[in-house]
């Protein structure tokens, strides 16, 4: 597959290194020399110096004969230019990164796809959605759910309290009588990542990352010792576009109160916002936090444009006794240690996005896809269609790479723990857990 990516920043380059596992024909368009070099030097991909919406550029990388033309510059004007040129020069299909979210409404996504836009996304509203939905499991670091909820992945740490601490993972399965459904897909203890067996031991401040019925992931939760408490009163500091629009999202569920610095913007938010106290003042200012009542709220969310006040503000939260902390961070390298410094929840919107066009992009008969913070790893839905080898062999006849697993298989209205006896059936919904060298072999299997 030929993909070109106009933009090498964060969300191109994370794009590029997911792909690099993929032996895909990829090509990065930038104007900055220096993000092309860092590319050149940890990515096996070609690398264009220019304006991608220069026809000249377009037709240099060889638009015309692209499967993918994917836009996600800074420019939102230059990502909508760009994709429009590359379809109408032959691109099979384009995607286009937009900051209005205004463009994401059915009436003008259908504009943009007469135009030859097939596809746009907004990385704020994005993260929104997955700070929403985080909320409404706030006992977890990690939530995305499969088949329309019907299974859910999840994360949580093992704190001091857990019953399971020092004991293996086949004790905990053992001692679960009570028809939960679930499988353990990983664990982040430090900065190692472990795929779990039975012999695993559980220790003190483990990530762990597993798979449950979405109804029974309360309970689950508990088992292991993790407190729930349900949120009512959400403080979000940042006076961007992204704390607006997650403001805007949570206001009609939570008691919000949004804490901005610049006067214009509070009257602009506080205009239309209809149920979020708006109030203008430092958010970097611990003291001033301190004075709106943090410590009285259910949830904290860090979303200003600097990594180290939403890290700092989110420990001080903590600190406080808040029950839910999420931080923003646009530094890469803080969410591979995010479990690890005390912060609920760290997100990138930027990994965010690129992982949400990442799904567009992969091979075999794919459903959904997920990513979990701090682990280069992948969680694939993959549907089993009639002639896979899959359907032939048992799992463990199967030669399933040892740095991948499968969590679930979801058989009909049925959610299936597998074990090595079993044999997939044609459309059974398979959730794997694959490590990046592994992909390529897994998806070889479902193909």
């Amino acid at each position: 597959m030929k993909i070109v990516i106009a933009g090498a920043g964060d969300i191109g380059f994370h794009l590029a290194k997911l792909l690099a596992f993929e032996n895909q024909n990829i090509t990065l368009i930038d104007t900055n020399e220096e993000v092309l070099n860092t590319a050149n030097s940890y990515l096996d991909v070609a690398t264009v110096k220019g304006d991608s919406s220069s026809v000249e550029i377009l037709e240099q990388v060889e638009a015309n004969k692209a499967d993918l033309f994917i836009a996600v510059t800074t420019s939102e004007k230059n990502n909508l230019i760009s994709a429009i040129l590359a379809k109408k020069m032959g691109a099979k299909s384009t995607i286009a990164r937009v900051n209005n979210t205004e463009y994401l409404s059915e009436n003008q996504r259908a504009t943009f796809c007469e135009l030859g836009i097939d596809r746009l996304i907004s990385p704020h509203l994005l993260a929104s959605n997955e700070i929403e939905r985080l909320l409404k499991q706030a006992q977890v670091t990690d939530i995305f759910e499969f088949e329309n909820g019907k299974i859910s992945l999840a994360g949580l740490t093992l704190d001091g309290t857990s019953p399971y601490l020092n004991r293996t993972i086949k004790e905990y399965v053992t001692e679960q009588q009570d028809g939960i459904v679930f499988n353990f897909i990983a664990i982040l203890r430090g900065d190692t990542t472990i795929i779990p067996r039975s012999t695993t031991l559980l220790k003190k401040s483990d990530h762990i990352y597993f798979l449950s019925q979405s109804d029974q992931l309360n309970k689950l939760s508990e088992t292991l010792g993790k407190k729930i408490k349900p949120i009512k009163r959400v403080m979000i500091i940042g006076g961007n576009e992204l704390a607006f629009q997650t403001a805007k999202i949570l206001e009609n569920n939570y008691h919000v109160t949004l804490i901005a610095p610049m006067k214009e913007d509070c009257k602009k938010y506080a205009e239309t916002l209809e149920n979020t106290l708006v109030v203008q003042a430092d958010p970097s200012n611990v003291a001033i936090l301190k004075e709106e009542g943090l410590e009285y709220f259910d949830a904290f969310i860090a979303l200003t444009e600097n990594s180290e006040t939403n890290i700092i503000t989110s420990l001080v939260a903590e600190g406080l006794g808040v029950y839910k902390t999420i931080a923003l961070v646009d530094n890469l390298d803080y969410t591979h240690i995010s479990q690890n410094i005390g912060v609920d929840t760290i997100i990138n919107k930027k990994i965010i996005a690129a992982n949400y066009i990442f799904r567009f992009i992969r091979k075999g008969k794919i459903e959904a896809i997920a990513s979990i913070h701090g682990i280069d790893a992948e969680i694939i839905e993959y549907t089993v269609t009639r002639n896979s080898a899959l359907t032939k062999k048992s799992l463990k006849n199967l030669h399933f790479p040892k740095e991948a697993l499968i969590g679930a298989v979801i058989r009909g209205e049925d959610t299936i723990i597998p074990f090595g006896e079993l044999v997939l059936q044609k459309e059974d919904k398979a959730i794997v857990f694959a490590m990046p060298t592994a992909i390529s072999k897994v998806e070889s299997l479902f193909r």
